[in-house]
């Protein structure tokens, strides 16, 4: 049986005009600004002046993430669209995509099959620019930066100790490492630089941790660039630079809004990687999402060991979130995986396989249900080739964690074969609840914090920081960053920093190889293992299958 590819059926959909979704999410037309006929930035002023209630708080999140797929995104729209299938007002509330895995090896982020958000081309590309505006106004830094330097460098600031970079949203290893102000004393300072991708950028971490334009500026003129001579902290404030930086921002900080391929509401703005930076869309666009829905569904990037760890430690310590229930998505074939089945042996039945990879999804269950006592539901994304025995297993080994699993064919089906997922998710908000608990306090030293991730929600036995490193904690902590959460770096693939160690290792130790403090943002990022902060393309990038015809129709995308 032929499949339609996930562009294909996006395509084929019939989309309302944008005025018309916003009515279905209570916004009035006078806080529209519309990007054509099928996407519209929302004005923030809405959430001060509409008399509308808060809504209910669903994170989804996933296992650990493999080539097999876990669909969390397609899950999220999908339980968006099964909640108004069963008469529940619903948005969903989701990060924007970054160009540079579309073009390289994970394709696209708008969902998949018929649990889409559309104009799926629009949103995977450039979409309504904001990635561009965030590039931009980082590279406003870097410029103004330099030159502060090349004009005479009043402010002392010590070449070898700028922490800022410039920044592009696309994977190019060959901008990792650069030097530039090269070609004679009119041309700049000659220094080591570098490029991180912008979804890395603390830029985008300062737009989708703002709860305004204002609190937006402020967050600009925090950031640290460098450092002087004598080891004072240089800021953008310093620099004089937030001003122009916000005005390039000022669009780019309103959440845009779209629709799901069933026309339910759905705002769409940030993209912080979850591997890198806080993994989760904009505390604007959650704040909106709950005041113009009585249930919305947001998620957090890859893993709950990344993602949701972050929305949980960082977003929802700020902007003062607490979820209503958690959905922890998983496929038999990502399980199957994790115990040690090969990608093309996934469609036959395995259950010893299957019961060795499902540790990997009962820990993230368990650090939902036990370290952030988050009701807690587990999503089984049922493919065809599951069979019923192995459906079985793991309803049968997450109902030994007091946790329910259910099936849900929304890649298939849409918002119908949603519809138990849905109700199991309404049941958990509307139950009682344990009181919400972080994995860590803010008071505690840095070293403890990162510790405190490392046991309760890993599971290794501990973190191995590198002598340099423990100098710059050392230096952070008597600069007053002490108290900040902790962002930490470190492979999708692993609970551990090695992407080799797949289901749920122990007794493995995490190493801290650096710290850099992202004062605007608020919180210290920890780099582990081998992370990068701008990514590579892979031998056969997704953008050589990408092409477009005389119409400007778009084929390829995913």
């Amino acid at each position: 049986m032929a499949y339609l590819t996930d562009i294909e059926i996006a395509q084929q959909c019939e989309m309302r005009p944008i005025a018309e979704i916003a009515k279905k999410a209570h916004v009035d037309e006078k806080y529209l600004e519309q990007y054509g006929r099928y996407k519209a930035k929302v004005d923030p002023a809405l959430l001060k002046e509409s008399k509308r209630g808060t809504g209910k708080l669903i994170l989804v999140t996933a296992m650990t993430p493999t080539p097999a797929g876990e669909g969390k995104t397609t899950t999220t729209i999908g339980l968006t669209d099964a909640l108004r299938f069963i008469g529940k007002d619903a948005v969903a509330a989701l990060r924007e995509p970054s160009l540079g895995p579309v073009f390289g090896i994970k394709g696209g982020a708008a969902g998949g099959g018929h649990a889409q958000v559309v104009p799926m081309e629009d949103i995977n590309l450039h979409f309504t620019g904001d990635f561009h505006a965030i590039g931009a106004a980082n590279n406003l830094l870097a410029a103004m930066l330099d030159n502060h330097i090349q004009q005479g460098n009043s402010l002392g600031i010590d070449p070898k100790k700028i922490t800022w970079k410039r920044c592009m949203d696309m994977n190019d290893r060959q901008l990792r490492n650069i030097v530039d102000g090269l070609g004679g004393r009119m041309n700049g300072v000659p220094r080591e630089d570098g490029f991180d991708i912008t979804v890395a950028s603390e830029v985008m971490a300062v737009l989708c941790l703002a709860d305004s334009l204002s609190d937006l500026k402020d967050r600009l003129g925090r950031m640290i660039v460098g450092y002087t001579y004598d080891d004072r902290p240089v800021t953008c404030r310093d620099l004089k630079a937030a001003g122009a930086m916000a005005a390039l921002l000022k669009d780019a900080v309103k959440p845009n809004l779209v629709q799901t391929l069933e026309g339910s509401p759905a705002f769409v703005h940030g993209g912080p990687f979850a591997n890198i930076a806080h993994g989760c869309n904009s505390v604007m666009a959650t704040r909106m999402a709950l005041k113009t829905a009585d249930y919305a569904v947001t998620e957090a990037g890859f893993g709950a060991d990344l993602g949701a760890e972050k929305f949980l430690d960082i977003k929802c310590r700020m902007a003062g979130f607490v979820p209503d229930a958690a959905v922890v998505v998983a496929t038999v074939r990502a399980l199957k995986m994790h115990g040690g089945v090969s990608k093309n042996d996934l469609a036959a039945e395995n259950l010893e396989a299957l019961e060795k990879g499902l540790p990997n999804l009962l820990r993230h269950v368990s650090n939902m249900k036990n370290v952030y006592h988050l009701p807690c539901v587990a999503a089984i994304n049922r493919f065809p080739t599951d069979t019923d025995a192995e459906i079985a297993l793991v309803k049968e080994k997450c109902a030994a964690l007091g946790v329910q699993a259910v099936e849900s064919t929304v890649w298939a089906d849409g918002g119908a074969g949603g519809a138990a997922l849905a109700r199991a998710v309404v049941a958990l908000c509307e139950g009682e609840k344990e009181k919400f608990t972080f994995a860590y306090e803010s008071e505690l030293p840095i070293v403890q914090k990162i510790e405190a991730v490392a046991r309760k929600v890993y599971g290794g036995a501990g973190i191995q920081i590198l002598p340099a490193t423990q100098k710059e904690i050392d230096r952070l902590t008597a600069l007053g960053f002490g108290n900040l959460p902790v962002c930490i770096a470190k492979t999708q693939y692993s609970f551990s920093d090695d992407p080799g160690k797949l289901g749920a290792p122990e007794g493995f130790f995490i190493t801290v190889r650096n710290v850099k403090v992202s004062a605007g943002a608020g919180f210290i990022v920890v780099l582990t293992g081998d992370i990068l902060t701008m990514p590579g393309l892979p031998k056969m990038p997704a953008a050589e299958k990408i092409d477009v015809d005389e119409n400007g129709r778009i084929t390829g995308l995913f």
